[in-house]
């Protein structure tokens, strides 16, 4: 698959939305804001499968039950290239969609280069404090909101109990207990050839960053008032070969594949564990996933540190925006009013997904699914605050460094050359 490489997506491609849209908060000139009350086909991106068909639904439905005359257009987009897509489109008055959503590590780029409208006076109908804090942080800049949350989601381990009872394995409650058992299992399993003790495509730095965190290491730092890459440092190396043993001796994933699908290779019988959101459970209880019948041998587990802690995992989840380009401004800011509504944010939660609204928690349930959630969020960790780091990530320094650990490269050497590229592209090089 040919990789759109860094050139189309830096920093200085995302900050170029600041001199050809409006500077943060600012509204449309009012000879080009229609009026409250016209009608409009209102156009939301999300990403990915994580909002459930129901919520999709119910949006749509109320969306037009509030705005007779409106339509809403939901657009699935794909994480991989999101950064150069809301950067082409963002910046484009007829090819904006209206509310977009945008990963919560990638949210400080876009609200710095005026991409996305100011709700700040919105902040308190929209939820006020009863909204994820550190991501009304990621989605705040000088003192103004421009992204609010839309869900959260700490990853923890799906398994396999009927192979765990089959390798005489309890459930490990540290971290060099865990990396043991995914080797064991993928010694007891030899065949498939591709079997999977743990689950860890090449590409999967997210799940990665758990293993540089725990072994103390970080991806960047900042110093004297500039971020640089820490990946070379004496821990996040010990972190990172922690990750290159998974790699060689416990996963049969592709080396330079990605964490999309995990449900595929764990249906098909291939997998003993895997790292995931609460919203892999739908998947796996769909009928149409093949895995029904698999789901009794299902347990799962927060990942464990070092010292029997729930390991540092990374804290998924989204912001939600509306576009600085909107012509419909009004209609956009109520839409993201129903999507942070108690009954939508309701059924996210039902869903498995850690609600924007923290009030809403107790949806998630009582049982392991719900306690493996809670556990994994007590120790989760975001990506650097920096405000170019979506650089970071749209350049696939990261995804290009694991792939080459997974094909056994030189561990210090390769995260060196990956320091350089980070230092670079959180300067704006």
């Amino acid at each position: 698959m040919t990789r759109t490489r860094r050139s189309a997506v830096g920093l200085a491609a995302v900050l170029a939305l600041t001199a050809c849209s409006s500077s943060p908060g600012t509204e449309p000139a009012a000879d080009q804001t229609p009026a409250a009350g016209d009608a409009a086909e209102i156009r939301l991106w999300i990403n990915g499968a994580d909002t459930p068909d129901e919520a999709r639904e119910w949006l749509t439905a109320a969306f037009e039950d509030a705005n007779p005359g409106s339509t809403l257009t939901i657009e699935e987009q794909q994480w991989e290239g999101l950064v150069e897509r809301l950067t082409t489109s963002l910046s484009s008055e007829s090819e904006t969609p209206d509310v977009v959503e945008v990963g919560n590590t990638q949210a400080a780029t876009f609200t710095t280069a005026g991409a996305f409208a100011d709700l700040t006076e919105q902040l308190d109908e929209l939820g006020g404090d009863d909204l994820l804090a550190g991501f009304v942080e990621a989605g705040s800049s000088g003192g103004k909101t421009y992204a609010v949350p839309y869900y959260a989601g700490s990853k923890f381990v799906f398994y396999r109990k009927d192979l765990f009872d089959a390798s005489g394995l309890s459930v490990p409650t540290t971290m060099d207990e865990f990396v043991d058992a995914a080797v064991t299992l993928k010694q007891d399993n030899p065949t498939p050839a591709n079997f999977s003790g743990f689950w860890l495509p090449g590409q999967d730095w997210r799940n990665g960053a758990t293993f540089v965190w725990n072994a103390g290491g970080e991806f960047a730092v900042e110093a004297g008032g500039e971020w640089q890459g820490a990946l070379a440092s004496s821990e996040s190396v010990a972190g990172l070969e922690t990750v290159q043993r998974l790699f060689v001796e416990a996963s049969g994933a592709a080396k330079d594949g990605n964490e999309a699908d995990p449900q595929v290779a764990f249906c098909a019988g291939e997998v003993a564990m895997l790292s995931a959101p609460g919203w892999l459970r739908g998947v796996l209880e769909d009928p149409a996933s093949g895995c029904p019948d698999l789901m009794a041998d299902v347990g799962v587990f927060a990942l464990p540190g070092s010292a029997g802690e729930p390991a540092p995992v990374l804290l998924g989840g989204s912001n939600i925006a509306v576009s600085a380009k909107s012509q419909h401004p009004e209609l956009a800011t109520s839409l993201v009013d129903l999507m942070l509504s108690e009954e939508f944010q309701t059924i996210m939660a039902e869903n498995g997904l850690t609600p924007a609204l923290p009030s809403l928690a107790p949806l998630l349930g009582d049982d392991e699914y719900a306690q493996a959630a809670i556990a994994a969020s007590s120790n989760a960790r975001l990506t650097p605050p920096a405000a170019a780091w979506a650089s970071v990530e749209g350049s696939r320094v990261l995804e290009d460094l694991f792939v080459a650990i997974a094909n056994g490269g030189d561990v210090a050497e390769l995260a060196g050359a990956a320091d350089e590229k980070i230092t670079s592209s959180l300067a704006g090089g």
